[in-house]
């Protein structure tokens, strides 16, 4: 199979969907690489590394595309990308079709077969989501500690304290990948965390690997209410797999909340999980509303890239071996990789995305 790899245009995306080591892997299975000159700059890697593997180096996404049977990115395609997309081709990324519209009926319209990363379900668990997982949560606390300090507009409030001052307290929606992460990074640099979650089994797990200053809480619209009250740093980590992000906390209630107050919704990608965010990008990352600072980056993983490229692509290298050597339909048809099947053919083939948008779903097994 013809494998092409484009440069990411997303604002401050600095990612790119593979890295040698992916490509000779790929090279070595019997497919052909197409790298898109300099898409791997932003994460340290040069085009000379490409070559070495036995890649092929073309000058624009237009070559990529067009050759290609098979594309693998980092981030959702954008509207300049839609055109060069062709009927029946294969794609995996990121797509969060569920808060995207306009993106779901591009891809519908394409003819394109759209394999997402973030829905493929393997032993219960997302394991192409979890390495930008890991990297978000950690991010998360880190930009929220920068934005607390009084020149960017927050409280002024040092994250751990210091002797004879209290520390900030970390309020956490979400006990997944993204909440562990943060609660994890809060509490050691010495923040009270205060972690809410609706499932039971999952707290109990947390309470057994979480140092003693994170409460652990059983969520719901009274518990996130009462305690986003005593927030200096909310954090926004519920994730429903394919689907939209819940609505956990209202533009009336950061009426409660302190003024110079922060949030980080890192579920911005499928939404977010508050009422207020809108997406933002690196060069203009935050806004105010209601006195509280807004942090919402829908590329959060992408302002640390090289980490960020091989941390995604240690994941995803696998899959997309064998999803090349499967081919879509095959691929649909395949227990794990159907569950990231989530546009095929012009049809929508995850039911988290045909619920969001009132769409008729179709079994991926039954298209192709």
């Amino acid at each position: 199979m013809i494998i092409g790899v484009p440069k990411e245009i997303k604002a401050q995306e600095n990612r790119v969907g593979a890295v040698p080591a992916m490509v000779l892997d790929l090279v070595a299975a019997g497919h052909t690489v197409l790298v898109q000159e300099t898409a791997g700059l932003g994460a340290g890697v040069t085009d000379e590394a490409y070559r070495k593997v036995g890649a092929t180096m073309v000058a624009t996404a237009s070559e990529v595309y067009g050759k290609a049977e098979m594309i693998v990115k980092v981030k959702e395609p954008l509207p300049a990308e839609y055109p060069l997309i062709k009927k029946g081709q294969l794609l995996f990324t990121y797509f969060h079709f569920a808060a995207a519209r306009e993106l779901t009926d591009a891809m519908l319209k394409s003819g394109a077969n759209c394999f997402a990363y973030e829905t493929l379900i393997h032993k219960g668990s997302l394991p192409l989501l979890t390495p930008m997982s890991d990297v978000a949560g950690r991010m998360s606390v880190q930009v929220g500690a920068v934005c607390l300090e009084k020149h960017y507009g927050g409280r002024g409030i040092l994250l751990g304290g210091v002797p004879g001052v209290e520390p900030a307290t970390v309020v956490i929606l979400g006990g997944g990948v993204v909440g562990t992460n943060a609660a994890k990074m809060a509490a050691g640099l010495g923040a009270d965390v205060r972690l809410l979650d609706i499932d039971l089994d999952r707290l109990r797990y947390l309470s057994d690997v979480m140092p003693a200053n994170v409460t652990l809480l059983h969520s719901s619209s009274i518990a996130i209410r009462e305690q986003i009250v005593h927030a200096d740093l909310v954090i926004g980590a519920v994730l429903v797999q394919g689907a939209r992000a819940p609505r956990l906390i209202r533009r009336e209630d950061l009426k409660s909340m302190k003024e110079g107050s922060v949030i980080v919704d890192v579920a911005v990608d499928q939404g977010g999980c508050i009422e207020t965010c809108k997406p933002t990008t690196h060069a203009d990352p935050t806004y105010v509303v209601a006195g509280v600072r807004h942090d919402c980056v829908a590329t959060r993983p992408g302002a640390v890239p090289r980490t960020s490229t091989f941390g995604l692509t240690n994941a995803t290298g696998p899959w997309a071996r064998k999803i090349a050597g499967m081919g879509a339909a095959k691929a649909a048809a395949d227990p794990v990789l159907g569950t990231a099947a989530n546009v095929l053919a012009g049809q929508v083939t995850h039911q988290g995305v045909a619920e969001a948008f009132n769409l008729p779903y179709r079994a991926p097994s039954s298209v192709l």
